[in-house]
């Protein structure tokens, strides 16, 4: 990245800018990303969680909705993340948003969203990625791609005709958060970096912290 001091000197962050409730000051920065027309998937979140084993798992996953103050994203309950969360009800959340110089982390405890809800999003979906969520074993070994394209087909062929259903292993999950951090980049890495914790009360603290 090419330097530009210019294009620095306004980019800080003060306690005065946040807003007293984290899931606000998310939704302004959230939105400040849909908005910048150089990032293609701004709700392309890191998912991380942990197995049996207590190593830790990250891959990207994409925000589908905020319902209250709950993070919701969907996929397969049998595959790796899904048995992760099933062992271990906890996930970490982080969005970086590169032309805004902005990230935000978030933790907190993971829940299967209600059927209804999960059928109603389903229903929305591309009738390929339906198809896609019947045939695909998610995180099992796969011998050759013609044998995914195989399953591909038959699904197809099954489904010929008529809408294609949720599959009993594929549902979305909640991330209820118990705590923020928003981040902004600034020059010789000493970057603004703010925590929102909840206090005894349940009220939201906001600390400044080092980079």
């Amino acid at each position: 990245m090419i330097f530009r001091p210019w294009l620095w000197r306004s980019r800080t962050l003060r306690r005065q800018d946040l807003l007293d409730n984290p899931l606000e000051q998310f939704k302004a920065w959230f939105n400040d990303a849909k908005r910048c027309l150089s990032i293609e998937f701004p709700e392309a979140m890191a998912l991380a969680t942990v197995d049996q084993q207590l190593y830790p798992h990250c891959r990207m996953v994409l925000l589908k909705e905020i319902n209250g103050s709950d993070f919701i994203f969907y996929t397969n309950t049998l595959s790796d993340k899904g048995k992760q969360l099933k062992e271990n009800p906890r996930a970490a959340l982080t969005f970086y948003w590169e032309p805004l110089h902005r990230q935000v982390r978030i933790i907190g405890r993971a829940a299967e969203v209600e059927s209804e809800r999960a059928d109603r999003y389903f229903a929305t979906r591309p009738r390929l990625s339906q198809i896609g969520a019947w045939a695909s074993k998610q995180s099992c070994p796969l011998r050759s791609r013609a044998e995914f394209d195989e399953r591909i087909k038959h699904y197809e062929k099954e489904f010929a005709g008529r809408k294609v259903p949720r599959p009993a292993h594929w549902s979305g999950y909640r991330v209820s958060p118990e705590r923020f951090e928003f981040w902004q980049m600034r020059p010789g890495r000493l970057h603004d970096r703010f925590r929102y914790t909840k206090d005894a009360a349940g009220n939201w603290q906001i600390t400044r912290i080092y980079p």
